[in-house]
């Protein structure tokens, strides 16, 4: 497994070459194809990267943005990675993208999963992924312990899955490992020593125990302290 592994002197930096990489990734599979799906985690660390990318002069109105994963709660929830999507990313010139949810109003993940990965499965294979990763080596909602672990690893595994891990509060839905995998460009950013080691420590072990090793071939990775 090969990676590029980028490493900035501080994340505003970051935040600035990220923003411009991801812009001429869209740009060029816009010039290959009608429509493009672009898909970004949720938390904190996107923000700034969001902020930037916000204002970027291209085709919006032809861009699918979707979370990596989600958890299963209304938008409205402060635990809804939906909010801080619209609130950082979905304005100004982004604001012409359209937005595919990945949660709907329904007691269980299990009870929308079809409707809801329906519309993704059209933009496959997606043409832009921006990931996150966890000091536990997870990256969307694909925990080492998830209940569903195995499948989420599966080439033959569904669009999405709803996950359910050790410590989550509430269910997850998740882009399975081959859909995030097969992006035609992976970003992964992470911040911090301890997730920097976190990375280096994944080295050589199975998916099952670095969730993130199922995504990193070919991926650039982009560090900050």
């Amino acid at each position: 497994m090969s990676y590029e592994f980028i490493e900035y002197q501080d994340r505003e930096m970051l935040a600035i070459d990220l923003a411009n990489q991801l812009a001429g990734d869209l740009r060029q599979a816009l010039g290959q194809r009608d429509r493009v799906g672009f898909a970004v985690p949720g938390g904190t660390s996107p923000g700034p990267v969001f902020d930037d990318l916000n204002t970027v002069d291209l085709d919006w109105s032809r861009v699918d943005v979707l979370l990596t994963d989600e958890r299963w709660v209304p938008e409205d929830s402060p635990r809804s990675n939906t909010g801080l999507l619209r609130e950082r990313l979905l304005i100004n010139r982004a604001q012409a993208a359209r937005f595919l949810p990945l949660y709907a109003p329904a007691d269980e993940p299990e009870e929308a999963l079809e409707a809801l990965q329906a519309p993704i499965a059209e933009e496959l294979p997606l043409a832009v992924v921006l990931l996150g990763m966890g000091a536990d080596l997870h990256t969307a909602s694909i925990f080492p312990g998830a209940d569903r672990l195995e499948e989420a690893l599966s080439p033959k595994a569904p669009v999405l899955l709803p996950m359910r891990a050790p410590g989550a509060p509430e269910p997850r839905i998740t882009l399975s490992a081959h859909v995030l995998n097969g992006a035609m460009s992976k970003h992964v950013l992470i911040f911090g020593e301890e997730k920097r080691v976190a990375l280096e420590s994944a080295r050589g072990k199975p998916a099952e125990e670095a969730p993130i090793n199922a995504v990193l071939s070919e991926a650039r990775v982009h560090w900050a302290p």
